[in-house]
């Protein structure tokens, strides 16, 4: 049978079963650096199995191909190679059919320690069943060993911290629309869609639909350009009884997928409306259709994220509301849903051994374990606590936490509270083209001029920031407030019938705001249409500095504008 891995720096096996799909692909990514592991990538077609070994020039664990059939005579299988750990990545879970543990009980008559994937609830729910037998035999069985529900109770415990009572909790996951989205994954979805799931709702448990009932919501990590706002539907997730269980005072529990282009989104939407009118019996057999769309017609930006969001109260009863952002840049935000497994398979090698017992692995790691996985890339997470920023200044409510790493000239001049008035000098770069001074004229940018006095002048009122400027004897105003709905975490300045929509970004030493939305009148326009902006706010010689510069594809340069600021009164 398997070793029980009591001693420090162990070598280990793992059978990583779907080896060479999409998510054990992942997997070995994630652990291929490590060269006290081998890994044995098990699969139904051996030559594929080879074939993705061979691809893997860099590894420094061991990796070993083999044919794995989970159909077959599983405890023949198993005894062949005496894998101390087995990984199921393949799924889809919600189809294993009646004899669905058959692989689990396998693992624990063959004393082999066991870790899936899971992403189905009463799958997940299901494997306690088995506890007493692993026990007996002194084997981990963990199950739902990902994203959901093991990122999500983590960041729910770091948010529910000092809270006397927790009322609600909401999740999301936001895709990349270039992640590649696996046909076990598709598949999973397609049979789900519109089907009852139960969830725990105002309270009691009740029926939820998955992909029949959404929300919105910006993931916006503070100082990051967040997510454009995404529009998330109900998930069958092990989240819905997982945390119900962990967290039984809280009345409504709901995760969601966010998965663009929206336009497809929606076309699933419509689909499980089907399902749940009962006019279709399920969505199973448009799974191939969905998995060659979702993998073709894609479009939008190379980023994903992910969200919880906790409602409860202190003990003076005192209303309290977190939220924690993940932000995922590039081809990063994939690996996410399968550092559950490299992080407990690390702490194995080094050790720390899970307890005997059979469960849903909500309470293996802790948000700590994530965040040393995640400074490993371009990842970057955040929190919110909106009651401890609601009376704040502008900027730090929209920037969270990520407002005390600005430079102290900078927040000093966004620390505002009635009225403020700075002075210094600027410099001014008008474009000569006649479109371009045009748009100034609308705006009413200043004149060109190497060197100008500027007066700038703050008043803040109800939340809303007037900002008239003054550069020689030309004067020009616009108001900043905190976007909300689509631009909900941007900061919005309107100039007339023009309002601009901006992220602000902490760049170093630097506050860029990064033009994100606009619209005339409260109508959106294309962003492709907008003009183009490079602003920000740094510090030079112990002084606030600014640099704003305007430009626009079809006009060139409308205006460059530059300088230092002090402040006079206020």
């Amino acid at each position: 049978g398997g070793r029980p891995l009591h001693c420090m720096n162990a070598s280990l096996t793992s059978r990583l079963v779907g080896g060479s799909g999409t998510f054990g692909g992942r997997i070995v990514e994630l652990l291929e650096d490590e060269p006290r592991l081998s890994l044995i990538i098990a699969g139904r077609s051996m030559e594929k199995a080879a074939a993705y070994c061979r691809g893997r020039e860099k590894a420094k664990a061991n990796l070993v191909p083999t044919f794995f059939d989970r159909d077959g005579n599983l405890a023949v299988q198993l005894e062949a190679l005496k894998p101390d750990v087995l990984i199921d990545a393949s799924g889809p879970f919600q189809a294993y059919g009646a004899d669905r543990y058959r692989l689990i009980e396998a693992c624990i008559a063959r004393k082999v320690h066991y870790l899936d994937l899971a992403d189905g609830s009463a799958f997940v729910a299901g494997v306690n069943d088995f506890d007493d037998a692993a026990r007996m035999e002194g084997i981990w069985v963990l199950t739902g060993v990902s994203s959901f529900p093991v990122l999500t109770a983590a960041v729910v415990r770091r948010l529910s911290s000092g809270m006397a009572r927790i009322d609600t909790i909401h999740g999301g996951i936001a895709p990349s629309p270039y992640a590649g989205v696996g046909e076990n994954v598709i598949r999973a979805i397609a049979s789900y869609a519109g089907q009852p799931v139960p969830i725990k709702k105002d309270g009691r448990i009740t029926t939820g639909h998955p992909f029949t009932e959404q929300i919105r919501f910006t993931i916006a990590p503070g100082g990051r350009v967040p997510l454009r706002s995404t529009l998330f539907s109900l998930v069958d997730v092990p989240d819905l009884v997982a945390l119900a269980n962990l967290w039984p005072q809280a009345r409504t529990i709901w995760m969601g997928a966010g998965p663009v282009p929206e336009l497809l989104h929606r076309a699933l939407v419509a689909w499980a409306w089907l399902v749940r009118l009962r006019v279709l019996p399920s969505l199973s057999f448009l799974a191939p259709l969905m998995h060659i769309a979702m993998n073709h017609l894609r479009w939008g930006e190379h980023r994903g994220g992910m969200f919880v969001a906790v409602q409860g109260a202190a003990a003076d009863g005192t209303p309290l509301k977190r939220s924690w952002h993940l932000l995922a840049e590039g081809s990063d935000g994939p690996l996410i849903p399968s550092m559950a497994v490299e992080a407990i398979v690390r702490r194995v090698l080094d050790g720390h051994v899970p307890t005997p017992g059979a469960r849903a692995a909500v309470r293996e790691l802790e948000l700590d374990d994530y965040e040393r996985l995640f400074e490993r890339k371009t990842i970057y997470t955040g929190l919110r606590d909106n009651r401890a920023l609601e009376n704040g200044p502008l900027y730090a409510r929209l920037l969270g936490p990520a407002w005390q790493a600005l430079p102290q000239p900078i927040r000093q001049m966004h620390d505002l509270a009635g009225t403020r008035i700075a002075k210094g000098n600027a410099s001014v770069e008008r474009g000569t083209g006649l479109l371009s001074r045009i748009a100034a004229a609308i705006i009413g940018f200043p004149s060109a001029a190497e060197s100008v006095p500027v007066r700038v002048e703050f008043r803040e009122c109800d939340g809303i920031e007037t900002w008239t400027r003054t550069f020689g004897g030309k004067a020009f105003s616009s108001e900043q407030f905190a976007g909300q709905g689509r631009s909900d975490s941007l900061l919005c300045e309107r100039f007339g019938p023009l309002t601009f929509a901006m992220a602000l970004v902490i760049d170093g030493e630097c506050l860029r705001l990064v033009l994100r939305r606009w619209s005339l009148f409260g109508l959106p326009l294309p962003l492709w249409l907008a003009p183009r902006s490079d602003a920000y706010e740094s510090v030079e010689g112990g002084r606030f500095a600014f640099h704003v510069e305007i430009s626009h594809p079809i006009s060139g340069l409308i205006v460059r504008y530059r300088g230092r600021l002090a402040i006079v009164e206020g």
